[in-house]
């Protein structure tokens, strides 16, 4: 478990170097994390205001959460198609600008609207077993199957930046890639999940802290310091976004071609591709 944890440190560390080279890479999640706000807003609003579901769910609601989850997909994946094609170019040695990455999502986005379909679907079955009411076994077989989910589906977005596939065979590839390469040891995405984790919870800890001090003082400076606070953890979020797009397009690089880019060790790698025993 140490070197596990060892080797994913080194593997964030070799992102994080990629990420300090090209932060405008972090601009794509923080364009995801805007455009995914407005989507939000779209629908919520007027959901609320029209008391749409003030009597329950229905086969209507279901296809609204259809729609909502299709839109909010489609704008997800196709930013993170963007990050991971401007990582790709930053790691074959190139400059990419943001219009490269977004250049790159605009060529794939038939492929990324069939996957966000795919997606949708998947998410909204996924919440009805989650979040069904008086049984936890349904409510924990949603949870397994989300996990696995997401296992299964964390290659596919370099699959579509990188090859000129549909979405079903997208995701065939990134179930492929996952068994041929590290199977269920995905030491870098766990380890930047826990990282992030661990440290967004010390900043929002602090934060509370802080702002509770500060309204001893003054509101104004309690609100200010609160939104300094708030800014960091969304910072700390766009952060982990960029630098998690990074990491699985060196994954995906190394596991089709066994090329390491700049940064990297190739022992890291190889230990991270190892299969699981």
């Amino acid at each position: 478990m140490f070197d596990k944890l060892s080797r994913s440190w080194g593997l964030v560390k070799a992102s994080a170097a990629v990420l300090r080279s090209d932060k405008e890479l972090m601009l794509f999640p923080v364009l995801s994390g805007l455009a995914t706000l407005a989507v939000l807003a779209t629908f919520v609003l007027p959901l609320f205001a029209l008391r749409v579901f003030e009597h329950g769910i229905g086969l209507a609601g279901l296809l609204l959460a259809f729609v909502f989850y299709f839109c909010q997909y489609t704008v997800i994946v196709f930013f993170n198609c963007a990050l991971v094609g401007a990582a790709m170019i930053r790691l074959g040695g190139g400059d990419p600008t943001l219009s490269d990455g977004l250049a790159a999502a605009k060529r794939r986005l038939p492929a990324i609207l069939g996957y966000a379909a795919i997606a949708a679907t998947v998410g909204v079955l996924l919440q009805s077993l989650k979040h069904k009411e008086n049984n936890f076994l349904v409510r924990l077989l949603g949870s397994g199957l989300g996990a696995a989910w997401t296992l299964a589906t964390f290659l596919v977005v370099p699959v579509l930046v990188s090859r000129d596939v549909g979405p079903i065979d997208a995701l065939k590839q990134s179930v492929t890639l996952l068994k041929r390469t590290w199977g269920e040891n995905a030491i870098g995405n766990v380890g930047i999940g826990a990282a992030f984790g661990l440290l967004t919870t010390l900043v929002a800890m602090i934060g509370v802290g802080l702002t509770f001090i500060a309204l001893q003082s003054s509101v104004v400076l309690g609100i200010a310091v609160g939104v300094v606070c708030a800014l960091g953890v969304l910072l700390l979020a766009v952060y982990q976004a960029a630098l998690t797009g990074i990491y699985s397009a060196a994954l995906y690089r190394y596991a089709v071609s066994h090329d390491v880019p700049d940064g990297f060790s190739g022992a890291q790698l190889a230990h991270a591709f190892e299969p699981k025993r």
